[in-house]
Formats: structure tokens, C-alpha cells, sequence
């Protein structure tokens, strides 16, 4: 039982991990701010001046979120595409692999699951806006601008649990790894006797831990396909 047990979760976590990669995708990128990557060298920018918009000598040093531009971030990430899909995803899985067991199937099943999924996410973006706001912490995705695969998959591995703070410096991101553990204590409160031990929530941690790096993941890369893809039409 323990050996089955094992193997649903970490089914269910790879599954939806390897969904976040495509939701990404689908969604186009949920509109995320991005900067554009850096090009190799000075004169590639030369080279490139005819059919490139020239990218600026230097980035620019980082300003500090105003409280309007954390709570429209706040504001649009609660009603997102973003956690359309990922709720919508975790629901399908969760629906598969029959979790929890009280609810059932068919529609009626399907829709309870869809709602836990997005009142978890508001949980957590709510307990999130709260805290990054009180500890100046800067949670929202910019691409690293490197070159070289693995620097830049660092990057975006770092970028899961780590936040920009006023001097832009990034440090451990307390409010991100703090909302979603929060997040996954509270979900306890209506989930069935099946599904709402310690363990089941501890289990709910890292699978949206993982499924953050994972959307950092594509968030670094995926433009990178577009702008290719775009470029041999």
C-alpha cells in the first residue's frame, strides 16, 4: 500500500509539472513582462541593426514594485489564464487518479476538484500579495537575459524560490515558499478525510513548488521558440 501510495504522488507531481511546461505554451506566456535576452556580442548588435530593434547598452537598475503595481499584479494573477489552466489541470489529474476518493466522478466530481484547485490559488496568492508586500519582496518573473543553456535554466530554477528585494539583490523569497506552504495547511480545511493529513499537504507543497519552477522554466524559454518560429515564417 505504502509502495502504491509512493507512486501516486509522484505520478501526480510529474504529470503536473510536465502540464505547467504546456500550459505555459497554450497560454502565451499569460502576458508576463519579460526582458528581452541579451545578444552575444556588440557587433551582433551591428550586424543585426537593419532587421533588429536595437537593445539598450545597458540593463536597467531595477525599481522597487510600487503598492499600485503590486496589487494590479496581485489583482490580475487572482483571475489569470494562469490559474485557469493549472487549476483546470490539477482538477483532470486529480480526477484520473480518483483524489480524493469522497468526491467521485463525472461532473459534479470534476467541478469540486476545480474548485479546491482555484481556492487554494487564491489562498495563496492572497497570503503571498500580504507578505511580499510587508517584506518588499518582488515575486514576478524577468527573464535572466544570459546566454548559455545552463546558466539561464539556473536562473529560472533559482527564480522559484527566490525574489527580487528594494536594492535588487535576490534573496530567498519567504512570501513565495511562505504562501504556498500556507496555502497547502489551509486547503486541509475542506478537503475529505482522505486527503487532508499532514502528509497530503506536505505532498501539495512540493507538487506547487515544482509546478513554479516549472512555469519559470518555460517562462525563460519558451519566447525563445516564438520568436524563432516567427522568424522562419
Amino acid at each position: 500500500m505504502v509502495i502504491t501510495s509512493l507512486g501516486k504522488t509522484v505520478g501526480r507531481g510529474q504529470a503536473t509539472v510536465l502540464l505547467a511546461l504546456w500550459m505555459a505554451q497554450a497560454s502565451g506566456m499569460f502576458g508576463q513582462s519579460a526582458t528581452p535576452a541579451a545578444d552575444a556580442t556588440p557587433a551582433a548588435d551591428a550586424s543585426r541593426a537593419a532587421d533588429a530593434t536595437p537593445a539598450a547598452d545597458a540593463e536597467p537598475a531595477y525599481t522597487p514594485l510600487t503598492e499600485h503595481e503590486r496589487l494590479r499584479l496581485y489583482l490580475k494573477r487572482l483571475v489569470s489564464p494562469e490559474a485557469a489552466f493549472r487549476s483546470a489541470a490539477a482538477a483532470g489529474i486529480d480526477q484520473a487518479m480518483d483524489t480524493p476518493k469522497e468526491w467521485g466522478e463525472g461532473g459534479l466530481g470534476y467541478a469540486r476538484r476545480f474548485g479546491s484547485a482555484y481556492a487554494e490559488h487564491i489562498v495563496r496568492e492572497t497570503l503571498m500579495f500580504g507578505s511580499s508586500s510587508v517584506l518588499h519582496e518582488d515575486n514576478h518573473y524577468v527573464r535572466s537575459g544570459e546566454t548559455g543553456f545552463g546558466r539561464r535554466l539556473k536562473y529560472a530554477l533559482e527564480s522559484s524560490v527566490l525574489a527580487r528585494h528594494d536594492d535588487g539583490t535576490r534573496q530567498l523569497s519567504i512570501s513565495k515558499i511562505g504562501s504556498a506552504l500556507g496555502a497547502s495547511f489551509i486547503w486541509r480545511i475542506w478537503q475529505p478525510p482522505s486527503t487532508n493529513s499532514v502528509g497530503d499537504a506536505m505532498e501539495n507543497f512540493g507538487i506547487a513548488m515544482g509546478v513554479s519552477a516549472g512555469f519559470d522554466v518555460a517562462r525563460e524559454f519558451l519566447p525563445d521558440l516564438f520568436h524563432r518560429k516567427r522568424g522562419s515564417d
